[in-house]
Order: C-alpha cells, then sequence, then structure tokens
C-alpha cells in the first residue's frame, strides 16, 4: 500500500471534499493463522520495532497485535518529554541517539509530529543532588552529550515564572543543570505516525486482538499466541506490552526480573505562555512542561509500591503539587483538567531489556521507566536483534544475562526526579 502523502497542498487539496477522498491511515485486517513475526502491543516500542523491521531490515509476513487501539495504552500514558541527561555509558550513547532519532521523525514517516527542541532544566535546592548532577555532566560530556550548569539568576532569567524558593526559604534554589538536547513532541502522533509507516510496507495491524497466552511447542521454542479470535502462528514473538511483560511471559513459563508500579501525571486548564522549557525539580520530585495549547504537564514520583493501578493516589498527588507550589505559588490558582497513571515494568538496575529470551523465538522490550524517550532507538535495537540474531551496539549491554552475572547497569537517571 502507497500511503498519502502529506502536505499543504494535498491537505489543502482534500479539504475541498471534507477530506473523505483521504485514504485511512492504516488498513483493517482479518487476522491470517500464521506469521513469520507476531509483536505484542501496538503502543510505541511495538510499532517501531515493526516499522523498522519492515524498513530496516526487510521483513515480511508480520503482525502487531494489540488488545485495544493503537496509542490508547501507555504511548499515550507520559509526559511526553525527549531528553537524554542519564548516567551510566551504557545509557547515554543510546539515549542520545534516540533523541535525534525523535527529530527526523517528521522528515521520516511523513507526519507532523508536532517536535519541538525544548532543552530542560533541572532545579537544584541541594547540595547532594548538586554533586549527582555534577557527576553526571562530567560522564554526558565524555560522550558528546549536553549537560552544564547555570546560576540561580540564570534559573530565574530563564524561568520567570519561577518566584518561590528564594534565600531563606526551606529549600532555597542553589544551581541549575542545563540539557539542551531535549525536546517534547505529540505522543499520539508517534504512534500514529509508525502504525501508518509501517502499515504501508505491509505489517499488518490488529486492533482489539488481547493475547491471552502465550504458545510453546513440545521443543520449549515458542509457536503463536492464543487470542480470541484463536491461535496465531509465528516463528518469533516479541513482547512489547510494557505493565503486563511479567505476567504475559509466565505463561510460557517464563520468569522476568521485572516490578510493576504505576506513574501518574496530570494537566492543568490551559493559559497564556509562562515557561518554554521543561522544568524539572528533582530536590521536589515533580516537572512539567507547557504544551502549545497552554495547558501545564506535570509528573512527580510513581507510586511508592507495586501497583497495577492507572489512577492517582491522593498522597502523591498532593506531594507533586505541594512541591509544584514551592517554586511556583502562582500555579495555586490553576484548576486541572485530567490525570492519567501508565503501567511500569521496572528491572532491579533501572535499566532496560532488549533481548532473546531462554524459550526460542521469544523476544522482550522491557524495563521501559520513561519509555517514551527510548522509542525509536528500542524500536531499531529490537529490530535488529529480531531480524539478524545479533543485538544492535546501542541496547548490547542490556540484555537478560546481566542479572545472572549481578552485572547491574544501576542508573539514577531513569527518572527526571530521581
Amino acid at each position: 500500500m502507497n500511503m498519502d502523502r502529506y502536505s499543504f497542498w494535498t491537505l489543502a487539496r482534500n479539504a475541498v471534499s471534507g477530506h473523505r477522498k483521504l485514504r485511512p491511515a492504516w488498513r483493517r485486517h482479518q487476522p491470517k493463522s500464521k506469521y513469520d513475526v507476531l509483536i505484542v502491543g501496538a503502543g510505541g516500542h511495538g510499532l517501531a520495532t515493526a516499522y523498522y523491521l519492515a524498513s530496516r531490515f526487510g521483513g515480511r509476513n508480520i503482525a502487531v497485535l494489540e488488545r485495544g487501539w493503537v496509542g490508547g495504552g501507555n504511548v499515550a500514558r507520559n509526559t511526553v518529554t525527549v531528553r537524554s541527561n542519564y548516567l551510566r555509558d551504557e545509557s547515554i550513547p543510546f539515549f542520545a541517539r534516540s533523541v535525534r532519532m525523535f527529530g527526523e521523525l517528521s522528515r521520516e514517516l511523513n507526519y507532523n509530529l508536532m517536535h519541538s527542541r525544548r532543552t530542560m532544566i533541572d532545579i537544584v535546592q541541594t547540595s547532594p543532588k548538586l554533586r549527582e548532577l555534577k557527576r553526571r555532566m562530567k560522564i554526558m560530556d565524555m560522550h558528546g552529550s549536553s549537560y552544564e550548569e547555570i546560576s540561580v539568576s540564570e534559573v530565574r532569567r530563564r524561568i520567570p515564572a519561577l518566584t518561590g524558593a528564594r534565600e531563606g526559604s526551606r529549600l532555597p534554589i542553589i544551581a541549575g543543570m542545563v540539557h539542551k538536547d531535549a525536546a517534547v513532541n505529540r505522543h499520539d502522533a508517534v504512534a500514529w505516525a509508525y502504525a501508518r509507516a509501517a502499515d504501508s510496507l505491509g505489517v499488518e495491524i490488529h486492533q482489539n486482538t488481547e493475547v491471552t497466552s502465550l504458545v510453546v511447542d513440545s521443543s520449549g521454542r515458542i509457536s503463536g499466541v492464543e487470542t480470541k479470535f484463536g491461535t496465531i502462528s509465528a516463528r518469533k514473538v516479541a513482547l512489547a506490552v510494557s505493565g503486563h511483560t511479567f505476567m504475559l511471559a509466565r505463561t510460557a513459563g517464563l520468569g522476568l526480573p521485572l516490578r510493576t508500579f504505576n506513574l501518574t501525571a496530570f494537566v492543568s486548564e490551559p493559559i497564556k505562555p509562562v515557561v518554554d522549557v521543561v522544568v524539572n525539580c528533582p530536590d521536589l520530585g515533580c516537572y512539567f512542561s507547557q504544551t502549545a495549547r497552554g495547558e501545564l504537564i506535570i509528573g512527580g514520583h510513581p507510586d511508592p509500591g507495586l501497583s497495577y493501578r492507572r489512577d492517582i493516589k491522593q498522597n502523591v498527588f498532593e506531594g507533586t503539587v505541594s512541591g509544584l507550589l514551592e517554586l511556583f505559588p502562582s500555579f495555586g490558582r490553576l484548576k486541572l483538567l485530567r490525570q492519567w497513571g501508565g503501567h511500569l515494568d521496572i528491572a532491579p538496575d533501572g535499566s532496560p531489556i532488549i533481548d532473546r529470551t531462554s524459550v526460542g523465538g521469544l523476544f522482550v522490550t522491557a524495563g521501559w521507566w520513561g519509555g517514551y524517550k527510548a522509542i525509536p532507538a528500542g524500536g531499531l535495537c529490537l529490530a535488529k536483534l529480531i531480524a539478524t540474531g545479533e543485538h544492535h551496539r546501542l541496547a548490547s549491554s542490556f540484555t537478560l544475562a546481566r542479572f545472572d552475572r549481578l552485572d547491574y547497569i544501576m542508573e539514577a537517571g531513569t527518572t527526571t526526579v530521581v
């Protein structure tokens, strides 16, 4: 299928007919009985994997199975921040590559992702945190990634709405750290763009097709999946189902080193522009940015315990808001419009897993704490592994074997508030 080429002229031309002549962004299919590759989960990572399998590695006869709808899972439950200010040598090149790929996606996929390079400013209020971030700055510098310290006066100049935490307050601001490469974009557009591009390359996308279990043959190799439409066979199956990876893998007799947490965020009513950067307040546990429509997207710490919930706990909400108001007291007049929660599958060391499993033909991408920023690089690395059996150099350390060796990649930069 050749997809419509979007441009100003095609949109203007189709406006005359009320856009009724535009073809669907992706097609509907009846599931076949057998595929070469099945990808479970039509979120960002699943769709990106399908796209790169087809576009970079010539994959054919690929299907993506989604229990809900495209763009309705965790890819729609995040704060759309793209960054690479990590700590470990294994993490920084991976996320720096992902940030660069995000910047090129609109052109590559012919879809407006509303990508905006914003810069992230960390507001530092304690000496231990400043010491930690200076360490991160020096390591990032060795990999050519941007992260630098700025003065308190420069922090306030760049964020005029920052009127709290002055000298004499409980936690006065002592410095700021600037990550110039940070950006934001539209999460649903990312999902739709990958789905549209994958479909144009022959990938079948099946919405409302829940996978209830994995099917393993007598030799212990994956042979397919069970769905409400029956068994669908495949030589290779990849799990990209954040929040459900552990439970689905158990149906194949596979245990994974993952724990599930709920991470929530909320959005304010739209207001006039007050901030043009991503603001992170690690000492108080909150972060936010302002959308093109004027809403503030606000996030904080995850639930303190294991959880599959998708709403917000009152104590987590209060902690996030109180921290935000300590720095931005004028925001106390804002009304909140909505909130949401997403499931996070977290590994013991806080770093991701992109690997084949002990079940032959079964692959997994999991452990993404804030995996939105990793979608392009994560999809590319998993696609290479599925297609060639070899790890991409960027993900060669993100294997399951590291847990057997206790060779952890302890990543303190997994969330913006840690």
